[in-house]
C-alpha cells in the first residue's frame, strides 16, 4: 500500500492507496483513522477499485487547518477535490463511516456528477440525524457533542494517553470487541494537541453551542446534507448501534426516502463500527450493493 498526500484547500491531505480501477474514497470519522477500513480494502482492491484512504483534515500525518475551519463544508470540499487530484471519473464510488458518513452524504449531495453510489456507515441521511440526535435518549447517548464545546474538553480529552477515546471506543464497540490496534492508531493521528484540538473543532465548528439545535443551525447544515442524494445508497448499521439505535421499521423509512437501487443493512452483533467488529458480513453487504449498482 503507497502513503502520499496532495494539497487541497489550503491543507496538506495524507493517504494510502491500493489497486487500479475505478475510484473508491473511504472516509473515516471521529476518533478514528483510515485503518477503520482495514477489513474492507483488500476486498474492494480485489474487486476492481483503485482505493484512496485518506486522513480527515486535522489527523496526522495530515495537516492541521486554521481554527474554524473544521466545518463539514470544508471537509467535502477537501473529498470532492480529492477525487479531482485523484484523476476519479463518474464511474467512482464514495464509502464514509461515522463523522466521515455525514461528510459523505454531504459530498454526494453538493457534486452529484463525480460519485457514482455512496455508502453511508452508522449515520443515516441529516433529515433523520437531527431529529435523532436532539431527543432526550440522543443526548444521552452522544454527550460528547456537549462536552467537546467546553474549553477544559482539550486538557480532559488528552489526559491519560487519551483515555477518554478510550473509553468512547469502548462504549460504542460490541462486548469482547478488541480497541487495541484502533486505539494505537487514534493515538498516532491524534496524540499531539494541535491534532486533538482540530478534531475536536469538527463538533465546536458544525454543534456551537449558541446555535446547535435552533432552526439556524438546521438551516446551516441542511444546507449541506439536507437533501438526499440522487445516486444509489446504500446505509448500514450495527444492530446494537448506541448511536442511533436503528432497526428495521426505522430503516425502511430511510430507504424509501432514497433513490432507486438504494439499499440499508443492519449487522448483526456489532454496535457503531460494524466495519470492524463483523468486516466479513459488512463487506458481503458493501460489495453485494456495489455489483448491484454497478
Amino acid at each position: 500500500m503507497r502513503q502520499s498526500q496532495v494539497t487541497v484547500n489550503g491543507v496538506d491531505i495524507a493517504y494510502r492507496e491500493l489497486g487500479e480501477g475505478p475510484l473508491a474514497l473511504l472516509v473515516h470519522g471521529f476518533p478514528f483513522t483510515p485503518n477503520s477500513f482495514r477489513h474492507l480494502v483488500p476486498v474492494l482492491v480485489d474487486a476492481g477499485y483503485r482505493v484512496v484512504t485518506p486522513w480527515t483534515r486535522g489527523f496526522a500525518p495530515s495537516s492541521v487547518p486554521p481554527p474554524g475551519r473544521e466545518h463539514i463544508r470544508d471537509m467535502v470540499a477537501d473529498v470532492n477535490a480529492l477525487h479531482e487530484v485523484l484523476g476519479g471519473d463518474e464511474r467512482a464510488v464514495l464509502i464514509g463511516h461515522d463523522f466521515g458518513a455525514a461528510v459523505a452524504w454531504a459530498a454526494a449531495v453538493q457534486a452529484p456528477q463525480r460519485w457514482s453510489r455512496l455508502v453511508a456507515c452508522d449515520v443515516p441521511p441529516f433529515q433523520f440525524f437531527g431529529e435523532y440526535l436532539l431527543d432526550p435518549r440522543g443526548i444521552n447517548v452522544q454527550a460528547h457533542f456537549w462536552f467537546f464545546q467546553m474549553a477544559a474538553a482539550d486538557e480532559l480529552v488528552a489526559a491519560n494517553d487519551l483515555a477518554f477515546l478510550e473509553f468512547m471506543l469502548h462504549k460504542y464497540s460490541r462486548d469482547g470487541y478488541d480497541v487495541t490496534q484502533d486505539l494505537a492508531d487514534i493515538r498516532a493521528a491524534l496524540g499531539r494537541p494541535e491534532n486533538l484540538r482540530a478534531a475536536l473543532g469538527m463538533y465546536r465548528t458544525n454543534f456551537p453551542p449558541a446555535t446547535f439545535g435552533t432552526p439556524e443551525w438546521a438551516a446551516e447544515q441542511g444546507a449541506l446534507w439536507g437533501a438526499l442524494p440522487t445516486q444509489p445508497t446504500l446505509n448500514i448499521f450495527g444492530v446494537q448501534d448506541v448511536a442511533f439505535a436503528m432497526n428495521e421499521e426505522k430503516l425502511a423509512r430511510i430507504v424509501e426516502a432514497l433513490p432507486k437501487g438504494s439499499a440499508g443493512a443492519l449487522v448483526p452483533d456489532s454496535r457503531h463500527v460494524p466495519l470492524t467488529e463483523q468486516p466479513e458480513i459488512t463487506n458481503a453487504h458493501i460489495l453485494r450493493f456495489l455489483a448491484e449498482t454497478a
